[in-house]
């Protein structure tokens, strides 16, 4: 990294944007709040998805889309909810140069649009459980923003399930923390901690949050994922039920939970330092950098075949620098090598 970033013990903050800026991980918006996610920094993300999207698909879930507006009464049926995200919500008034009819609230999160949903898929127990994750992006109001790490505009993955019984819900819950664990702890190279949140730090509707946390360069804890037992709260609102095996109607138990964009902070604040970002080499989106060394055309061919083996095994996470050396000190020559900003642990 050619650029001069700000030495992290002075000031973590500003070390922590300028790595962020300088790797090419994002850019500053137009918007105020939001990021622009470089092709770097979308790489990385595309592993993370790949890495948590494989989990989810052999534990049952399925993957599904639903609209990013939101209509503003499915808010107000669940009191506690629309209290939680009222000041973080952008609402949509008018479409197509006419005042709408019944405002949209900007998807803060998908909960009240699925299930709505959800009531119209959900008859019998055989329905259940209904495991659904989704891909999308997300708006959420913030006056104080940083990239990556709280932004107007962000990334992430929500799942929503449902099930017939309190403990079923329970340890969907307790599952998806334990995946999350895995991810982060075994392919971001992150050690976390779980735990339930308090009562004023659960998530808004829930009957219960877990968390995983992980301690940041700087020995601040960031909270890297939560799943929410959302018990019937939901379901009662918008009368998601189900016939028991008896043929008695009862209301599902729910889960939601997410990971975000939020992780790839973590990531360079972790492992980066003062010369650059570090990479863990399970998420990196280039693992190898090969750099071909030769003296004539005879070591040429025998090099770049070589080379080629290597590349064709780890597919496209191969970044090949061709490089004619004729010096003997060939360490001297490479420290000059531009490896993009990159390094892999």
């Amino acid at each position: 990294m050619t650029q001069k970033i700000t030495k992290k013990e002075k000031d973590f903050s500003a070390w922590y944007n300028d790595l962020v800026y300088f790797s090419e991980l994002a850019d500053y918006s137009p918007v105020k709040g939001c990021m622009v996610i470089r092709p770097n920094g979308y790489a990385i993300w595309e592993r993370i998805r790949e890495i948590l999207d494989k989990m989810l698909k052999e534990t049952g879930h399925q993957n599904a889309y639903f609209p990013i507006f939101i209509p503003e009464s499915f808010f107000k049926k669940e009191a506690e909810h629309v209290e939680g995200f009222s000041p973080e919500c952008a609402v949509v008034t008018i479409g197509g140069g006419k005042e709408l009819e019944e405002k949209l609230m900007v998807r803060p999160t998908s909960e009240t649009i699925m299930y709505s949903m959800y009531a119209k898929w959900i008859n019998s127990y055989r329905d259940l459980p209904l495991l659904i994750n989704q891909w999308a992006n997300i708006v959420r109001w913030e006056m104080r923003t940083r990239l990556f790490l709280r932004t107007t505009e962000f990334l992430w993955q929500e799942g929503h399930t449902a099930h017939a019984t309190y403990q079923e819900a329970d340890e969907e819950a307790r599952l998806i923390l334990d995946i999350y664990e895995d991810l982060i702890t075994n392919y971001l190279a992150i050690p976390v901690i779980k735990g339930t949140k308090t009562e004023t730090e659960k998530f808004a509707g829930a009957y219960k949050t877990y968390t995983i946390e992980a301690m940041m360069g700087d020995k601040k804890a960031l909270q890297s994922g939560t799943t929410h037992h959302l018990g019937q709260n939901f379901s009662k609102v918008f009368n998601v039920r189900f016939q028991n095996k008896e043929g008695k109607m009862e209301y599902v138990w729910q889960t939601s939970w997410a990971v975000t964009t939020r992780l790839i902070g973590a990531i360079v604040m972790v492992h980066g330092d003062n010369k650059g970002l570090i990479l863990p080499p399970n998420i990196a989106p280039t693992q190898v950098i090969i750099i071909p060394i030769w003296s004539n055309d005879e070591e040429r061919r025998k090099v770049i075949e070589a080379a080629d083996k290597i590349e064709s095994a780890f597919k496209n996470r191969v970044l090949v620098k061709t490089c004619l050396l004729y010096t003997s000190d060939a360490a001297d020559e490479l420290d000059g090598v531009d490896l993009g900003g990159r390094r892999i642990i």
